[in-house]
């Protein structure tokens, strides 16, 4: 028969190695009635120093991009309360467009309102494409493909949502435009930002890691950016030329949800390996090729 005091109970103790900040966990076997541990196993368990580091430096990064966008947030709500009677700019989506939105999804690929300026923005873009290829603005195209290859896959998904739902988060009307190739873009609106990530990448700092306020300046650039065209975008809502139907839906989702993704794929795909560049316009406008050859034929978008 064992006896008891051959049993062993083991007891945890936890001790920090200061000098390395370094966390470990030690296991102690003591026999009954003895006060020292016949034996100890050391298990670590992991560098805590260099993990609450990273997590340090991860919230100094992030919370000047989340201020920056909660601010500009909060002056589109504000702007919105002084300016909920205008006449000249809408800061969300109101019922009383429905009758319109049903007038522009009749108007989808229609010829009717067709004109000659049609050739001459397409032509201007090609040009446009034609002299960064030869002075070998590789990044700008990459910039502009991205930006442009995003902007497709919203505008897809808009259109399933309209298929869905009977009427999409933004609309175009017939009358603004000379071809309305999916129900929230026109031919114009669709070569403009064919060629806003080429542009606007133009204007970003040649060192792709410098900081301004606290952030990297492509984020930075990219929430500028799409501030910009977020407020722009309170005008044209308040336009015959583009319409919001959704009472949820206008300035901040705009600004938050759409822009600001669409020039973070610009300015970060510009900086990217040529790898990775690749693989993102790959998958991208793969994508845009399969679900337009799909779709379309189906009579979904």
């Amino acid at each position: 028969m064992l006896r008891h005091d051959l049993f062993f109970f083991p007891a945890i103790r936890g001790k920090m190695n200061r000098k390395r900040g370094t966390r470990r966990l030690d296991l102690l076997f003591f026999p009954p009635n003895y006060r020292f541990p016949v034996y100890q196993i050391v298990m670590p368990t992991g560098d805590v120093t260099v993990n609450e580091s990273k997590m340090i430096r991860f919230l100094k990064s992030a919370l000047p991009v989340v201020g920056t966008v909660l601010g500009i947030c909060l002056v589109m709500f504000l702007l919105s309360l002084l300016e909920k009677n205008s006449t000249f700019f809408q800061f969300w989506g109101t019922p009383a467009n429905e009758i319109r939105a049903d007038i522009a999804n009749q108007a989808i690929r229609s010829t009717e309102n067709f004109n000659w300026t049609f050739i001459t923005l397409f032509a201007l873009v090609v040009f446009i494409y034609a002299s960064e290829l030869k002075n070998r603005n590789f990044k700008g195209i990459v910039a502009a493909l991205s930006l442009y290859g995003v902007h497709w896959l919203y505008e897809i998904t808009n259109a399933i949502i309209q298929h869905a739902t009977g009427y999409a988060l933004w609309t175009v009307s017939p009358e603004s435009t000379s071809f309305i190739l999916l129900i929230g873009v026109s031919w114009e609106l669709s070569l403009m930002f064919s060629v806003a990530g080429l542009a606007l990448s133009k204007l970003l700092p040649e060192d792709p890691k410098k900081r301004l306020l606290g952030m990297n300046n492509r984020v930075l650039f990219a929430i500028a950016n799409a501030a910009f065209f977020g407020f722009f975008e309170i005008f044209l809502a308040g336009t015959p030329a583009f319409i919001w139907t959704y009472t949820w839906w206008g300035a901040i989702p705009v600004f938050v949800t759409t822009y600001i993704p669409f020039f973070l794929a610009a300015f970060l795909m510009h900086d990217a390996k040529p790898k990775t560049q690749k693989w993102f316009l790959g998958i991208v406008w793969g994508s845009v090729a399969l679900l337009l050859a799909v779709l379309i034929p189906l009579g979904i978008i």
